[in-house]
């Protein structure tokens, strides 16, 4: 490249008025094909002096939507941002010469609490920003899709200073907000702020029930299957699933009697982890009912006896899947089960061989192991089982060396 040594290379910052986020138009593309602020917008009532309104609430809510999306989140940016160029472009600002609205009136609109008070007269109707985010989601399809898959989950929103209902976590290890999120796929349904000194489950049963029945009146054939962590292992709402046709995978946290109930099989495990220094896994499932009765009726729960870098890694999940559905779907369909701790059936089905059903009342088991010559037809955790149970048959001894 010598022909361009001669050439002189300057940087100057005189150039006027200027962006960096021209990337920006993008979304107001997206904006103007969804109609989305616009149908935002129409949730809120503005109760100010229209004689005095510089600012309109359409143009803020697409000032701050668009510079949240752009990574800008603190209110103290819109000093300068107020500004910019393609900001005003995407605020739908007329006279590029204005300013758009500045930290404090945007302010006045974050803060406000749906009622009309002195100092923020900006009001919203809550259920009608709930219903678009669903509605949005129901419109992102053509037709009405067979099956749909909800996640629950929660996270952390740290906080650094005295906010309102700030608490500290011990799980996250600092001061934060708990927010409840529900998605499907990568389309948000819930998002609602929390403090964090509470259930992680709290409200989780009123949002799901209110999103069910918002998708039924549209998709009344759809099946809808529900999925979380353990947080969300709460018999209120795995009663209103059960009785209201919404099929659930929850993980189940450990406690010592499930632990004995799948003891054998994490030996098993351990065995085959000592003798190939590869991961061990063993899948069974059992039927269970907590002693206390703090659940309604008996559930399924499904076992992953994992042994990982010389130490046990089992995972629990409660499901109202049938038996002969989820081994199927397990290793086909990811969407149905927790990806993490069931994709590797798929990635051993070819190497392992298929267990057959245990024989009644012994439940059917689903089990992927390391070693394929090892097929049997009894679970530990039915051998746990049967001890309980005198009037059930005498278990058959497994094949020696059997890894099930």
């Amino acid at each position: 490249m010598s022909h361009a040594r001669s050439r002189q290379v300057t940087a100057q910052f005189d150039g006027g008025t200027m962006t960096s986020d021209a990337g920006g138009l993008l979304l107001r593309e997206v904006d103007r094909k969804m109609n989305l602020l616009p149908r935002l917008a129409a949730c809120f009532l503005d109760g100010r002096d229209p004689g005095r309104v510089q600012h309109s609430v359409a143009e803020m809510l697409s000032q701050r939507v668009s510079a949240l999306a752009l990574g800008y989140e603190d209110l103290n940016d819109y000093e300068q941002l107020r500004q910019d160029p393609v900001l005003k472009l995407l605020a739908g600002q007329a006279d590029l010469e204005q300013p758009l609205a500045g930290k404090s009136t945007l302010n006045r609109l974050e803060l406000g609490t749906g009622a009309n008070t002195r100092y923020k007269k900006i009001t919203f109707w809550k259920q009608s920003i709930d219903e678009l985010l669903v509605q949005v989601f129901v419109e992102a399809h053509a037709v009405a899709p067979s099956e749909i898959v909800l996640d629950m989950d929660t996270t952390d929103v740290a906080l650094h200073g005295q906010q309102e209902s700030r608490f500290f976590r011990g799980y996250y290890d600092h001061y934060c907000y708990l927010p409840l999120y529900v998605f499907c796929g990568e389309h948000l349904l819930c998002a609602r702020l929390r403090p964090a000194n509470i259930d992680g489950a709290a409200g989780s049963l009123e949002e799901i029930r209110r999103i069910v029945e918002q998708l039924r009146t549209q998709w009344p054939e759809t099946r809808i299957i529900l999925r979380g962590d353990s947080g969300f292992c709460r018999n209120e709402l795995l009663d209103w699933c059960e009785t209201n046709r919404v099929d659930y995978v929850v993980g189940f946290a450990r406690n010592p009697r499930l632990q004995a109930l799948i003891g054998d099989a994490l030996c098993q495990a351990q065995q085959q982890w000592e003798e190939t220094r590869k991961p061990a896994r063993v899948f069974v499932e059992f039927p269970y009912q907590t002693v206390s009765g703090s659940w309604a009726r008996e559930r399924r729960v499904v076992a992953k006896a994992e042994h990982i870098e010389g130490k046990e890694n089992p995972r629990l999940v409660v499901t109202s899947l049938a038996p002969a559905e989820w081994p199927a779907r397990s290793s086909t369909n990811n969407c149905t089960a927790p990806v993490a701790t069931w994709r590797i059936a798929s990635r051993n089905s070819s190497c392992c061989l298929p267990i057959a059903s245990a024989p009644s009342p012994c439940a059917p088991i689903s089990c992927v192991c390391i070693y394929p010559p090892w097929p049997t037809s009894w679970s530990a955790a039915c051998g746990a089982w049967a001890c309980r149970r005198p009037d059930w048959p005498p278990l058959k001894s497994p094949r020696s060396g059997s890894a099930c």
